[in-house]
């Protein structure tokens, strides 16, 4: 079954050489060291590092293809790196099969058995590692009041919702005290409210518990609601990684920029560099932006980056602005996003907040769209394809 592939079995059962203990980062519980994947010629994983705390809840984004399943299943050992090195919790498995890596698992299709109980569920992973019946009823009652579903022990997976159920897979996974869980985009047949709700129950117990959790996901939502770390994946490679705000507000690529959060992102050239400012000519007119910590010359490419929430529109004059025609507007509930059309065919995204009796700008309006100086990052240009 699914569920039982991060499990370990009894010690009786499978006899083990003994692992050697490796030297890991100060309360590390997994390192990877250069680790590599491939599939004949095709590179799906270049030469990973990648380190994360005990405790630490970190969550590998990304689109499809960029390997962040691949590099859950190396950890989980689903599969063998091409090369590298995978430690976890101070020893060396990289060539560990799934069931000695002292983990858990936990899916987007739950991996119920239709014809257990809850409780039946959720006591099998500590039956087979053979606990005595009072101490698997002691802890599956403890982990039924956790996930507060005490009231739904007796009741079949298909008597319950799909958040219930999700809630079930992560009880069975947390049972028997995993010091690692790897969750493969859990909340993915969810619906968008049950999403949300899921999120923080994730998030409550990971506080909780202080397990340490690593979760695969391609939603940006998921990711900056409930990650103390995130990786970013691009082409088999890290992006980027760092804190949720850190992705957000400091991209450091237009990559992230894009894929993190909605992006105006204006290409130009540097113009000059003075007294930690730079002014970048582009196509729209001259904007001054801060200057970053890398090296910038005059006569580099560049684009500019300002997020929609801090684009304003204003009929007052400022070192920073663009002028273009309402193509639409989108009502988001508590925002309203609208798209300018620029001259040079440049579409610019405002984003406002609503409110009742808004007086709002109309479509095919003419309106300035301006930002604060200090709004603007300035990024290097993507890489030639």
């Amino acid at each position: 079954m699914t569920f039982l592939s991060a499990s370990a079995a009894p010690a009786s059962a499978n006899p083990v050489s003994v692992v050697p203990t490796v030297a890991p980062a100060a309360s590390a519980m997994v390192e990877l060291r250069a680790v590599t994947k491939r599939y004949g010629q095709f590179e799906a994983l270049h030469r990973i590092d990648l380190s994360i705390a005990k405790g630490e809840f970190v969550t590998l984004l990304g689109p499809s293809g960029s390997g962040k399943t691949t590099l859950l299943n190396l950890i989980a050992g689903m599969i063998m790196p091409s090369s590298g090195q995978i430690v976890i919790d101070g020893r060396d498995a990289t060539g560990l099969p799934t069931n000695q890596r002292g983990l858990g698992m936990v899916f987007q299709n739950y991996a119920l058995m239709p014809h257990m109980t809850v409780f039946e569920n959720i006591a099998f992973p500590l039956q087979v590692r053979g606990l005595a019946r009072s101490e698997i009823k002691r802890k599956v009652t403890d982990v039924l009041d956790l996930i507060q579903l005490g009231h739904v022990a007796g009741r079949r997976p298909r008597e319950l919702s799909g958040g219930q159920q999700q809630r079930v897979s992560l009880a069975r996974c947390i049972v028997y005290n995993p010091a690692l869980i790897l969750m493969d985009e859990p909340l993915g047949a969810l619906d968008k409210k049950l999403r949300e709700q899921m999120q923080l129950e994730i998030k409550r117990l990971h506080a909780e518990l202080g397990i340490t959790m690593l979760y695969v996901t391609h939603d940006q939502d998921e990711a900056l609601t409930m990650s103390d770390r995130i990786v970013l994946m691009n082409g088999g490679r890290i992006e980027q990684e760092g804190p949720p705000d850190t992705l957000y507000f400091k991209p450091e690529t237009v990559f992230s920029a894009e894929f993190i959060g909605s992006s105006n992102l204006i290409p130009g050239e540097v113009e000059a560099v003075e007294n930690g400012t730079v002014t970048l000519r582009t196509a729209l007119g001259r904007f001054p932006v801060p200057a970053p910590d890398r090296p910038v010359r005059a006569g580099e490419p560049a684009v500019l980056l300002v997020r929609p929430e801090n684009m304003v529109l204003t009929d007052r004059p400022g070192p920073t602005g663009v002028t273009g025609r309402i193509e639409d507007s989108i009502l988001l509930g508590g925002v309203v996003r609208h798209f300018l059309r620029c001259a040079d065919g440049t579409t610019v995204i405002v984003q406002e907040l609503n409110q009742p009796g808004r007086a709002g700008a109309r479509r095919d309006d003419t309106v300035r769209a301006a930002w604060s100086v200090e709004h603007g990052r300035l990024l290097p240009p993507p890489p030639a394809r």
